[in-house]
């Protein structure tokens, strides 16, 4: 081992379909996520024996029930072990169906300067062929990697990052794309080949201790709802969401519209957004395309996500006004 794989390596679990268990063994989507302990994952891949890792489950859930508390709870676990001197990095095992969202709150609010590495599986840990060991062993590889930086997510031996990485596909085991940016990189036999830059990462120590503690002092995040414009979008979704927006901290805050082509916004939605923002709705416009961006223009009518897809757009939009 050189000597950036004799340091610590940390693993934290939170479940996904790569800790997912099904009754048969040829039953690829009938399965129940999250019910393999990370410990038991990290058993089967062989790099990890010869490598000083701590363990740690910090959650166990279907990710497409991902919620505030546990990407606290991530977060906070991620900073901790960030700011032990002999970590080299973390690996997250996760679920694929929230998995860019995770990857985009961690690299947003923390901007680590270690690697911080999510993995995970399109099969269940008790299929045929499981393609979680294979994935974990990558992920392993990338955490590892002497000029490695920022939140990646590494599956079917590619290497995506944070802001850029979205699940394209429903079943496949390679579902992920990074659109017109592509992959940063791809690890071949425990080697890495890189095409792009590392994420950003913070200039000074391991992390972004000050936005961290933002999201830990709250319950909630501002309520920012995500819609999309389509044929006969008549608006009336937003006018909802006026007239039954309690006071207090879950008022509503904010709207993601995903427009379609270049950000384009039916009319009759468009008057009503155009009241939301009145009321003090801070609006924000994406393109509903699934690669692509909005490109600016002199008569756009709302203000776009700067290449965000909607989903992280609407995060996006949540931890700005979060600090605002």
């Amino acid at each position: 081992m050189n000597d950036n794989q004799a340091r610590r390596l940390v693993v934290l679990g939170t479940g996904g379909t790569i800790a997912g268990r099904a009754t048969q063994a040829n039953d690829n989507v009938g399965y129940v996520a999250g019910q393999v302990a990370v410990s038991e994952l990290v058993a089967m891949v062989p790099i990890l024996a010869d490598c000083p890792v701590d363990v740690e489950q910090v959650a166990q859930i279907n990710s497409k029930d991902m919620v505030l508390s546990v990407w606290q709870a991530l977060a906070q676990r991620v900073a901790a072990h960030l700011d032990r001197p002999e970590v080299a990095g973390i690996v997250i095992t996760h679920g694929t169906d929230t998995i860019e969202e995770t990857a985009f709150v961690l690299q947003t609010l923390l901007m680590p300067s270690k690697p911080v590495v999510l993995t995970c599986a399109m099969r269940p840990a008790t299929a045929l062929v499981p393609d979680g060991p294979q994935n974990l062993s990558d992920a392993v590889a990338v955490a590892l990697h002497p000029q490695a930086s920022g939140v990646v997510v590494v599956c079917a031996g590619r290497i995506h990052g944070a802001l850029d990485v979205a699940k394209v596909h429903p079943y496949r085991t390679d579902p992920f794309g990074s659109g017109d940016a592509g992959d940063l990189g791809c690890v071949e036999e425990a080697r890495l080949r890189m095409f792009r830059p590392w994420p950003q990462a913070v200039s000074r120590g391991t992390h972004d201790a000050a936005r961290l503690r933002s999201l830990m002092r709250v319950t909630a995040l501002p309520r920012v709802e995500l819609m999309f414009s389509h044929a006969g979008a008549d608006g009336e979704m937003v006018r909802a969401l006026l007239s039954h927006s309690p006071a207090g901290a879950q008022r509503l805050r904010g709207i993601v519209v995903a427009g379609t082509g270049n950000g384009t916004v039916h009319d009759d939605l468009l008057i009503a957004l155009k009241q939301a923002q009145a009321r003090g709705v801070d609006v924000v416009v994406a393109s509903r395309c699934a690669q692509g961006r909005v490109v600016p223009h002199p008569g756009q009518p709302l203000p776009d996500s700067a290449g965000l897809s909607p989903v992280k757009a609407r995060l996006a939009l949540a931890l700005q006004l979060l600090e605002s």
